[in-house]
């Protein structure tokens, strides 16, 4: 355990937060810490009835390009994961969940956030709803069978860690939740 002798905030954002910390490591040796802090987020990984799954395709400003991930949106203050997931789902992909799978949490880079990703898999009804993204969002729906999926993660065509964190856990601790087929 590290002990805090200090902690300051440098920037307070609309989305994050970055203290800068002061620690003792251990006794006579301190150092500093950069944690951006994050309300955290819910990843989900829906599927049609005909077996497809629903990822999004979007682009990001850090990397300068449009990247395939996982669905996936950040809490409100307060707000229940659960609740975020089906909010977030009809919202970015107009589609509704027949059932809502907790598959645990995962923190995406806790070197330096204190992020906490959500993760769900969403066995989705097949009926949509008008979707409603964010107004600075642009995000395009992409149906995929999990055989696809597979290829584009052996082919490094997904490198969004949120994303291929979400597969692992629904490969490898629900793998009965699954509908194989298409």
């Amino acid at each position: 355990m590290e002990k805090t002798l200090a902690s300051r905030t440098v920037f307070d954002g609309k989305l994050l937060c970055l203290e800068v910390i002061d620690v003792e490591v251990e006794p006579g040796v301190e150092s500093v810490r950069e944690v951006v802090r994050h309300p955290g987020a819910v990843v989900l990984l829906p599927q049609l009835p005909d077996g497809r799954f629903v990822l999004v395709r979007q682009f990001r400003k850090a990397i300068e390009e449009e990247i395939l991930e996982a669905v996936a949106g950040t809490l409100d203050p307060g707000e229940d994961p659960l609740n975020c997931a089906g909010r977030e789902l009809a919202e970015e992909t107009g589609y509704v969940a027949a059932e809502l799978h907790n598959l645990g949490t995962m923190f995406p880079a806790p070197g330096y956030t204190d992020e906490c990703l959500h993760v769900f898999f969403a066995r989705l009804t097949g009926e949509s709803v008008e979707r409603c993204p964010d107004e600075d969002e642009r995000i395009e729906n992409v149906l995929l069978a999990e055989s696809e999926i597979e290829d584009l993660i052996a082919d490094g065509e997904v490198r969004d860690a949120k994303t291929l964190g979400a597969w692992m856990l629904l490969k490898g601790r629900r793998p009965e939740l699954v509908v194989r087929g298409s």
